[in-house]
């Protein structure tokens, strides 16, 4: 990698912090010229924009957030148990990026105030929807799943359970909204998703 990628990806890594805990608008020039020892040229010369630089570091930030939530689940031989171990890793695992979600924190950060961003959350959304449902699509024909379940429902409902767990956990700063979820979406997961014979 050249010198110029690595000072480039220097700077997303570190805007990706700060950007996941204080948001775009919290993320001000002088605290990205804080946090990457640059001056503002510095920063300028790699991203033509705050909102290009912002779209970049939650790329970053999403994909150590997915990747930590997807970690082990290939090891899982059960489409129950791959889910119920993929809800386990979004409460007991933390990304690399601290803040939170990143898919939370910018879906809220930009609904009205920034298209670039809403659109990248969005299509994160999509994407980790799409992968749950697929997880859950491939199965139902090897009877791990019953018939009857729509994958894409499914994927929303862990999904939507999980982040406003997340969002209440760290608004009370407790974590029992977390565990009580997870909880639940095992159970649940259990006793209405398994293919019983």
């Amino acid at each position: 990698m050249f010198k110029g990628e690595k000072t480039r990806q220097k700077i997303v890594v570190k805007a990706a912090r700060l950007f996941n805990q204080h948001g775009f608008e919290g993320g001000s020039m002088s605290a990205l010229m804080e946090a990457t020892g640059l001056e503002k040229g510095g920063i300028y010369r790699h991203f033509s924009s705050k909102e290009e630089l912002a779209a970049e570091a939650f790329d970053h930030a999403w994909h150590s957030a997915f990747a930590t939530r997807m970690q082990d689940l290939e090891s899982v031989p059960n489409t129950v148990d791959r889910l119920k171990r993929f809800v386990e890793n979004f409460v007991e695992r933390r990304p690399a990026v601290p803040g939170g979600c990143p898919l939370l924190n910018t879906a809220i950060d930009s609904d009205d105030g920034n298209p670039v961003l809403r659109e990248r959350a969005l299509n994160a959304l999509h994407s980790w929807r799409s992968r749950l449902a697929s997880i859950v699509i491939s199965r139902i024909q090897k009877k791990e799943i019953r018939r009857d379940i729509d994958p894409k429902r499914l994927a929303t409902v862990i999904i939507s359970s999980l982040e406003g767990a997340l969002m209440m956990s760290r608004l009370e700063k407790d974590r029992d909204p977390l565990l009580a979820v997870e909880s639940y979406l095992e159970g649940y997961l259990e006793k209405e998703v398994r293919f019983r014979k």
